[in-house]
């Protein structure tokens, strides 16, 4: 198979699909890797070590395009991308179709074939693609959240971990998946004292076994969010429902109940967010404040620490990027039902029902075309 891996143009999108290890292993396999010139020296990979590996270099964003069966990116395709995908393309990427309803309408349009990361489920319903990003970005959630309470950054000026003699701050993180859980042990490796919420009983059963001393659990419902946005100085955000835009758990009215310089980080901002006021900003100008509220909701946090990002993201998808150049992608998800469920457009539908429900689209069941 002819794979392309295109340069990131996304506002501040430094990461890159594939390392040079990733590529060497699909050259290996024998396949041709088309690299699009400089696509992998943000993510810190030299043009130089990927010709090394086996692959080789392209001119423009373009010549990737038109070479490649299979496109391998890290977000999904913006506009001035859109006009460059083909017919019957595979696109391995993440899409997050449910958010966005302009990216949905020009990749039916395109009738590519658009297998999306964080869709990929295993058997016990975890999201191999989705981890590796996810662990960043919850990581990254607290290290930005501690800096926008500063007071320069129009936070409310206080010290994440406190000091002898002053509490520290109060940190609360609405779901217990991989997010809220990096956040969770962040925030609590620092000293903050966390409060962790989600709807999963046995989710938080397991997370009071395993979080430091300084995380409390608690159900996640209105009643209980709306009781702890009065002193918790920084909420993450950090609910996710696998294909479909995330649920508003902090509504509008709600900000006038929270001390003023409190931060909210939206990290499902990807999905719609899961705060009413939530839109998404750049790591160029990451912030606005609502009701003198400050707002952090980058739509690729992971992206500000490319090297250690592209390494984690190829781990992942390498070996089912092996698998779909192998077999096609049509073999490779009659025999992956995990991998099945990345598909989500293939020729001009719909196929995942998330994304239909998400703009009352028809939906078309995946088997017509397996």
């Amino acid at each position: 198979m002819i794979i392309g891996v295109p340069k990131e143009i996304k506002n501040n999108e430094n990461r890159v699909a594939l390392t040079p290890a990733g590529a060497l292993e699909l050259v290996k396999d024998g396949h041709k890797v088309f690299i699009q010139k400089t696509a992998g020296v943000g993510s810190g990979f030299l043009d130089t070590e990927y010709k090394k590996a086996g692959a080789k270099i392209l001119p423009t964003i373009e010549a990737v395009y038109k070479k490649a069966e299979m496109i391998m990116k890290v977000k999904e395709p913006i506009k001035k991308e859109y006009k460059l995908v083909r017919e019957n393309q595979l696109l391995f990427t993440y899409f997050h179709f449910a958010s966005y309803k302009p990216l949905t309408t020009a990749m039916v349009k395109s009738k590519s074939v658009c297998l999306a990361y964080e869709t990929v489920e295993l058997p016990d319903r975890s999201l191999p693609l989705l981890v590796p990003m996810s662990e960043v970005a919850g990581r990254m959630s607290i290290q930005q959240g501690a800096k926008y309470l500063e007071k320069p950054q129009k936070g409310v000026g206080i010290l994440l971990g406190g000091i002898p003699g002053v509490q520290p701050a109060k940190v609360m993180v609405i779901g217990g998946g991989v997010v809220g859980t990096q956040a969770a042990k962040m925030a609590a490796g620092l000293g903050a004292s966390v409060t962790i919420l989600d709807i999963d009983l046995n989710r938080l059963r397991h997370l009071d076994d395993i979080m430091a001393a300084n995380v409390n659990t608690m159900y996640s419902n209105e009643y209980n969010i709306r009781k702890l946005i009065k002193n918790h100085d920084l909420i993450i955000g950090a609910v996710l429902i696998p294909g479909a835009k995330a649920p508003n758990l902090i509504t509008r009215d709600m900000l006038k109940e929270m001390r003023p310089g409190s931060v909210l980080v939206d990290v499902a901002v990807d999905q719609g967010g899961c705060f009413e006021t939530t839109k998404p900003t750049t790591h160029k100008d990451p912030t606005y404040i609502i009701d003198d509220i400050v707002h952090y909701s980058v739509a690729n946090m992971p992206g500000a620490v490319p090297y250690t990002s592209t390494i984690g993201l190829t781990n992942a998808t390498l070996p089912y990027a092996r698998k779909l150049a192998k077999l096609g992608w049509k073999e490779a998800c009659k025999m992956d039902n995990g991998l099945k469920k990345g598909l989500n457009v293939i020729n001009g539908d719909i196929v995942y029902k998330g994304v239909s429900d998400a703009f009352n689209m028809k939906y078309h069941d995946v088997e017509k075309y397996l």
